[in-house]
């Protein structure tokens, strides 16, 4: 009878917010968030309530009990890639955040039931999984409840929420590499060659080096490409393979063509290669 009661509820204010939302301005504004992550992206839409004067973790939002992770509807999160939280396998898909507030730790949930109004109508049972992280205690007040994502990486990145003084941090993770590999070598055996991307791809994965000078070599011969950008990367990949007094060379020859044609940026960008073959 509980259940029901609180459905109802639930079922009123949506119903109620719905109907005389363009009247006035929301009092917890709406955030989407898309964020470019390996080969995919995440989003994130959620309501974005205020401090106002009040207390909110253990006070207004208790401790134990939870939360909607923001106002209004519950938090969506989605996933057009499989990802890890904090080492729990996540399948694509879309998904409701929720959490459990704590004075040391949260536990976030992952739920298979994303559109709800607030947490009326959550149930375990409809958990995906859940997990602990630990609390963050803020020093400066964040008045308005904040959820970014930090840190990004090809394959690596961080969910932070920030609110009043408290705040977690999930670590999320990608594994796109062996995707990446067979489109590299897929795409290697057709007429347009993706040297450019390859060997970037292999140079900041530490694959190959060989096989990345070698398409380094190959993207200097295209007429249609700036010749300062395969000197720089070639050089970048000579000196990541030891060869210092090559490396040196390549760049020098970077900073010149550079030099020609106005490109301050890769006059810099040979410089620093030169300077740290030089240590």
């Amino acid at each position: 009878m509980k259940k029901l009661f609180s459905g109802i509820i639930a079922m009123m204010i949506f119903t109620a917010v719905n109907t005389y939302a363009q009247l006035t301005p929301q009092p917890s504004s709406t955030q989407s968030v898309v964020q470019d992550f390996g080969l995919g992206k995440i989003s994130l839409t959620y309501s974005r309530p205020d401090v106002r004067g009040r207390k909110i973790f253990g006070g207004m939002e208790p401790y134990g009990t939870v939360w909607r992770t923001g106002a209004n509807s519950a938090t969506v999160v989605k996933f057009t890639d499989d990802v890890t939280l904090e080492g729990n396998k996540i399948p694509a898909g879309q998904y409701g955040l929720f959490s459990i507030p704590g004075e040391n730790e949260w536990t976030i949930i992952i739920s298979k039931q994303p559109n709800q109004w607030g947490a009326y109508r959550y149930k375990e049972s409809d958990d995906f999984v859940r997990f602990k992280v630990k609390t963050e205690h803020l020093s400066a007040l964040t008045e308005t409840m904040t959820l970014a994502f930090t840190n990004i990486k090809a394959t690596t990145c961080d969910l932070q929420m920030m609110w009043e003084h408290s705040g977690f941090t999930v670590h999320i993770a990608t594994d796109i590499d062996a995707k990446v590999m067979a489109r590299i070598d897929s795409a290697m055996n057709t007429d347009k060659k993706p040297y450019y991307e390859a060997l970037i791809y292999y140079y900041n994965n530490n694959k190959d080096m060989d096989k990345a000078l070698a398409w380094a070599t190959e993207l200097e011969k295209d007429k249609n490409f700036p010749p300062f950008v395969p000197k720089l990367w070639k050089a970048r990949i000579l000196l990541k393979k030891g060869d210092k007094a090559a490396a040196i060379t390549t760049a020098q020859e970077g900073v010149k063509i550079a030099t020609d044609t106005k490109t301050d940026e890769y006059v810099r960008l040979n410089n620093e290669v030169i300077a740290q073959a030089k240590k």
